[in-house]
């Protein structure tokens, strides 16, 4: 990455060392921005990208690199691919708002603050949707756990004190894209054992986006000054869970796939020590800041976005 790079183009990922965040740093790197990776491991994460260690609660000298920085993604905060015990509860709970309030507390300390504060949410925040789709203004917003845990670290986010920095909620679907310890890996192993059949009753909706038009949203985001507040990361077309794992067997060349009950899934579930939430939720979501503010999607439908990650991901005979 070149030196002399203005600071204006200068991107900040807290949390930014797992698959969404190498991701993203790869793309901004590409864009010809200078990149910076805050992680609890400083280890390298790509070429022209920067790491430096940060515990998530404290403030050091990672917090200097925020001074005339563009942009702030944060993404740090434990996996809720668990158990959802008292202990994995608070620590998903704790490790989103310490971060948050981390990276609010060195924003309010910057002389020249970052333009705009990316911090992530989830789109598991809107209820169990069958009837019709959530966007951000008639959206509305679930109950239990995982609601409350998004919606402390959205308040989190608008509590700190950055009155110069304009700051979103990255209401994210699941990202589907190529490469190790993407949720595609997993779903896409699963289909290969002959397992990829409809998960439960099948209606409740699956709520995706491409791992490409997910850093191509962020950046969109980043460079529209007019976007703040919630903001739906996520295709314009979330399908049934019946449709997502057909599609997903039609294009892995695999014809059988073994359903599986709600008791078999959470059996399953227990086995392997995560909950199941996260496939029989049904999360209708819809990006409609995105859409109104132009954004075109390059991957709109299941289908064709799942063909070229499975082109991309796996070698070729």
């Amino acid at each position: 990455m070149d030196a002399a790079l203005p600071l204006a183009k200068k991107i900040i990922i807290p949390g930014g060392a797992g698959y969404l965040g190498r991701s993203l740093a790869g793309w901004f790197a590409n864009q010809e921005y200078e990149v910076v990776v805050l992680s609890r491991k400083a280890k390298a994460i790509g070429h022209g990208i920067r790491c430096i260690r940060w515990d998530g609660e404290t403030l050091g000298e990672w917090a200097r690199e925020l001074e005339e920085s563009l942009a702030v993604i944060n993404l740090a905060g434990r996996s809720v691919n668990c158990r959802y015990n008292e202990n994995n509860k608070r620590d998903i709970d704790e490790s989103r708002l310490r971060s948050t309030r981390t990276v609010g507390e060195a924003i309010a300390a910057c002389r020249t603050p970052p333009a705009v504060w990316l911090n992530s949410s989830s789109a598991t925040i809107y209820r169990h949707a069958l009837d019709h789709p959530m966007d951000e203004a008639t959206g509305e917003i679930g109950h239990g756990f995982s609601v409350d845990v998004c919606r402390r670290w959205e308040k989190a986010l608008n509590d700190a004190e950055a009155p110069r920095t304009r700051r979103v909620a990255l209401r994210s679907a699941m990202v589907f894209g190529p490469g190790e310890g993407g949720v595609f890996e997993a779903f896409h192993n699963i289909v290969r054992c002959g397992l990829g059949g409809t998960l439960g009753r099948g209606d409740q909706f699956v709520s995706w986006i491409h791992i490409e038009d997910f850093a191509r949203a962020v950046q969109w985001i980043v460079e529209h000054e007019a976007l703040a507040g919630p903001v739906n990361v996520s295709s314009p077309n979330p399908v049934p869970n019946r449709d997502f794992m057909r599609i997903f067997r039609e294009s892995s060349h695999r014809r059988i796939g073994l359903p599986a009950s709600t008791w078999m899934l959470k059996i399953g579930a227990f086995l392997l020590q995560t909950e199941t939430e996260l496939l029989l939720k049904s999360r209708r979501v819809v990006p409609g800041k995105l859409l109104n503010s132009g954004f075109q999607f390059r991957y709109p439908t299941w289908r064709e976005a799942l063909q070229n990650i499975i082109v991309r991901a796996l070698p070729r005979d």
